[in-house]
């Protein structure tokens, strides 16, 4: 269902999955952490990020998911990200 979401709303976008669900330190109520990778890594319209955050909160996947465009994160936060990462989703 995550897949299907991602690709109807951000088609061109890689997906990396990272956070406490990747490297097992998750708990019941951890949410999914999403980095949104676009070609060549220029921001994500505003609008697409909308209508994606809102799509993800109207789905029955069973917990939060936190999606962030990769361009709108300061080098800091990439380099924590690249640290443990899954790739969730190519881009198409």
């Amino acid at each position: 269902m995550l897949e299907d979401i991602l690709r109807a709303h951000v088609p061109e976008v890689e997906v990396w999955a990272y956070g406490s669900r990747i490297t097992g330190h998750s708990h019941d109520g951890s949410d999914l952490d999403l980095v949104l990778r676009s070609p060549e890594l220029k921001e994500i319209p505003i609008g697409q990020l909308v209508d994606l955050e809102e799509a993800l909160r109207e789905s029955t996947i069973p917990f939060f998911i936190e999606a962030r465009d990769w361009a709108r994160l300061p080098d800091s936060f990439h380099r924590e990200i690249t640290r443990d990462f899954v790739v969730l989703v190519g881009p198409t």
